[in-house]
């Protein structure tokens, strides 16, 4: 049987929690500004928050172009991550700068013609964007009118414009790689959450397959012993218990294939089953082999794996009925104690020394292996001779549905 592995997709850090920390990120930006703006004094702080808001929106809306780029570096080397967050982030910080640059300018024009007005002069910039102001020529003569103009604040142009811009940018660029940071630290969360996921439906899968392999074990060989049974009838002339015993063998089989090999049954189901399996080997023993079924109403929806009683009921065939000429009585019971399940398969046969000699049989390891596989050490088994032949008891925690 092949096997599909579980799914290859890469891991990816959610779109709705990439998008909370870039605004995390720059709402923080702007509180922070903004209370250093209030730190040092600076006036004009309506227009100052609005003209920040815009840059705070600009740097999200660049934040989301940068994350586009470095999500393309998700299933990359970490070396090739840093380098992509190092290389990308710096026309991130640039472009923020330049905006914040564009956004800032008129502000600085209107806080160099509020100082001017303050101290009685005129402002004016030209096209340039050089700042000027009007000086008296003689202020030992107050009704002199005569000014003059002085340079205050030459525009940058070339490298000095550049380092204005370098400088806002590096505190941004900075900024670009703390979430950058953040950012690859989500993914690596969700690749590790994808490699559980993955390891644990390996883990499903080669239980499944155990389970799979375990329960396949028990109809060969039941299988086996039924076609000798069949053909010694038909040897012996006992056509009519032969016919019987196909039809019943037919409707156990029926039963036994339509459930999936490696999940639960209801115990009611599993009793069914077995008492089809009884049927038909009190065809092989019409006098010698005598049933007692036990299963309380209240246990019917309790789920158990599929046969899992089968090969301990065959036990007590083998074991039991087969050698004696007497009736055997084999007995299956169900009963619940302190919360969990306890299922008994027992008969009044010789005592089956041949299993209590040698331990486990195949029959009773393949339950063992089974149960184990199943319920891990929450269930357990014990087998041996009694005072009045031999018993099985299983116990296993009491589930049902959901």
């Amino acid at each position: 049987m092949i096997i599909d592995p579980p799914s290859q997709k890469a891991a990816r850090v959610p779109f709705r929690t990439v998008v909370i920390s870039m605004v995390v990120l720059w709402v923080c930006y702007f509180l922070l500004t903004t209370t250093r703006g209030l730190i040092v004094g600076l006036e004009m702080e309506a227009e100052v928050l609005l003209r920040r808001g815009v840059v705070t929106i600009a740097g999200l809306g660049i934040t989301l172009a940068l994350w586009c780029l470095l999500r393309l570096f998700d299933t990359r080397p970490f070396w090739m991550k840093v380098t992509a967050a190092l290389v990308l982030s710096l026309p991130a910080a640039v472009l923020v700068a330049q905006v914040n640059q564009q956004v800032f300018a008129p502000v600085q024009t209107k806080m160099a013609e509020k100082m001017a007005e303050e101290r009685g002069v005129g402002v004016r910039q030209d096209e340039a964007g050089n700042i000027f102001i009007d000086v008296p020529v003689n202020r030992d003569e107050p009704e002199t009118t005569a000014t003059t103009e002085v340079l205050i604040a030459k525009a940058p142009v070339g490298w000095e414009r550049w380092r204005m811009i370098v400088d806002i940018a590096l505190s941004r660029y900075f900024l670009l790689l703390a979430w950058s940071a953040i950012y690859f630290a989500m993914l690596a969360v969700e690749q590790t959450k994808v490699a559980e996921r993955r390891e644990a439906a390996f883990r499903r899968q080669a239980k499944e397959a155990e389970l799979r392999s375990l329960r396949y074990q028990v109809n060969p060989h039941f299988l086996f012993n039924s076609l000798n049974s069949l053909s010694a009838l038909v040897m012996t002339g006992k056509t009519d218990r032969a016919e019987n015993m196909i039809q019943t063998l037919s409707s156990f089989y029926r039963h036994s294939l339509n459930d999936d090999t490696t999940s639960d049954v209801d115990l009611a189901d599993e009793f069914a089953l077995q008492q089809h399996y009884l049927e038909i080997e009190s065809i092989r023993f019409p006098d010698r082999l005598v049933s007692d079924v036990i299963l309380p109403d209240g246990l019917k929806q309790a789920r158990i794996p599929g046969m899992i009683l089968q090969p301990l009921i065959e036990n007590s065939v083998k074991y039991a009925v087969a050698p004696l000429t007497r009736p055997v009585t084999i007995r299956v019971e169900a009963r619940e104690d302190y919360g969990r399940l306890v299922l008994t398969v027992s008969d009044d046969g010789p005592g089956a020394m041949d299993i209590a000699e040698h331990g486990f049989g195949i029959g009773l390891a393949n339950v063992r292996d089974r149960l184990k596989a199943r319920f891990g050490n929450e269930a357990t088994i014990a087998a041996g001779p009694t005072d009045t032949g031999y018993c099985t008891e299983i116990r296993v925690p009491l589930r049902y549905h959901g």
